[in-house]
């Protein structure tokens, strides 16, 4: 198995073809070029690792050819050669991003070895670069789902604060996917190769709350019989989301308000500060303004929290977007339990789109997760749905619709189809119509 591709440049024809076989027989690909234009040229084309240059190439620099190669292609490491080894220009070629610097003839036995290493590091930046790629796509601003005028404007409004260090706050009902915009601002920011660390403030004690924030020096209390970093640190040049920050008690919201003035804080049991530079994203499903003005949660807190605020719209105020985000959840989770989507017939989408949805996002998940876990139908009826929501009534737009001859008699196709699980031969024989008349009525209704 080859252990990865390798560029040789160099315009010396017989030298260049002599280190090709020589590295050819260490199980590497090797492509070749004799100028830096050609070489830049075949990058473009070709998947390589590791790049080895002449110093003396007849259109340009080996030194400056691999800072070139550097700013394009960061994960690939050059190696540059010479037959006039100078210090000043070793030293160049290492500023100028080169893994290393070698002169040809006297150290012919030490570039398999120095390969070896540099395709052990090319290769290692490769994978990094493949799961930062897939954590970008995982949690990019694309992965938020809706068409609706309300979702657009916010998420606009997180692309433009992303570029920035500002401190947001988050406002919406519970489970409008605050720490899915908190995940993709993140994700779009230049923070985005450092850690993001995601806390709900609720689900702690104040006591707990402020030593996971922040961290305790050993001896602070009986149990403490180490340093231990809290959340703030681990989350050193990245993102810090808080989650339900109006269940922040006063102690541990007035050691918040000195990180975000300060950037430094004093663990637990330490008489020193610690520095950080961590960005702070944090979200409530409260009216802290509210709150403050009743004196409940900190005025000058909520004032360092609120400098750019986001709401994030209940499902109920985007209901068109309902039928999206049921779809990309039908689609995720029966991938999961390796089943073929279904489709929603016309009278369960209505229900899901008259349904009040208190629980907004995380509740419709949830459900369609049920769904896709419990039926085995190839169309999805209200004899899916969980009693909730079979109850719920239509919106008088559904009703009126329920009414209409051509919808009666699609959902009634789609009930018998499902109740044949498929069988359209056995379905025209149920609703005693001929095969032909079946398949015309599918493509009127635009029934798969």
């Amino acid at each position: 198995m080859l252990k990865g591709t390798i560029l040789i440049i160099d315009d010396e024809e017989k030298l260049r073809s002599l280190l090709s076989r020589i590295i050819g027989l260490e199980d590497y690909f090797v492509s070749e070029a004799a100028t830096a234009r050609d070489g830049l040229k075949r990058l473009e084309r070709e998947e390589v690792d590791v790049v080895v240059t002449d110093v003396k190439l007849p259109d340009g620099n080996g030194v400056d050819l691999a800072q070139k190669i550097k700013s394009l292609y960061p994960h690939i490491e050059v190696i540059v050669l010479t037959a006039y080894g100078t210090i000043q220009d070793g030293v160049k070629a290492i500023k100028n991003g080169a893994f290393n610097y070698i002169v040809k003839g006297d150290d012919n036995d030490k570039i398999i070895p120095l390969l070896a290493r540099a395709m052990d590091k090319a290769l290692l930046q490769k994978r990094i670069l493949g799961l930062e790629k897939q954590i970008e796509k995982k949690y990019s601003f694309d992965k938020i789902i809706g068409d609706s005028k309300q979702i657009k404007e916010a998420v606009e409004l997180a692309k433009k604060v992303a570029q920035t260090d500002t401190t947001i706050l988050l406002l919406g009902e519970t489970g409008t996917g605050k720490e899915v915009f908190a995940q993709a601002i993140h994700t779009a920011s230049p923070r985005r190769l450092k850690p993001f660390v995601a806390i709900n403030c609720s689900a702690f004690n104040q006591n707990l709350l402020e030593n996971e924030l922040f961290g305790h020096k050993a001896g602070a209390f009986t149990d403490a019989i180490k340093d231990t970093k809290g959340l703030f640190e681990e989350a050193s040049g990245g993102t810090i989301f808080l989650d339900e920050i109006g269940e922040m008690g006063v102690e541990v919201q007035s050691k918040l308000l000195r990180v975000l003035e300060t950037n430094e804080f004093i663990k637990v049991g330490d008489n020193k500060s610690t520095k950080i530079d961590v960005r702070v994203i944090a979200a409530t499903n409260r009216n802290l303004q509210k709150e403050s003005d009743n004196g409940t949660f900190r005025s000058d807190l909520y004032y360092r929290l609120a400098v750019f605020q986001i709401s994030l719209p209940s499902l109920r105020e985007r209901p068109k977007d309902i039928v999206a985000l049921a779809e990309h959840f039908l689609k995720q989770f029966t991938e999961k339990v390796n089943k073929p989507v279904p489709k929603m017939s016309t009278e369960f989408i209505e229900k899901l789109k008259a349904y009040k949805w208190k629980g907004n996002i995380r509740e419709l998940k949830n459900v369609i997760e049920r769904i896709a876990i419990l039926s085995d139908s190839t169309i999805l009826t209200i004899d899916d749905l969980p009693f909730e929501l079979k109850d719920s009534p239509l919106n008088n737009k559904s009703v009126g619709s329920s009414f209409n001859l051509s919808m009666i008699e699609k959902e009634h196709i789609l009930r018998t189809l499902t109740y044949t699980k498929g069988n359209k031969t056995e379905a025209a024989r149920l609703m005693g119509i001929g095969l032909t008349t079946l398949y015309r009525k599918l493509e009127e209704y635009k029934i798969a």
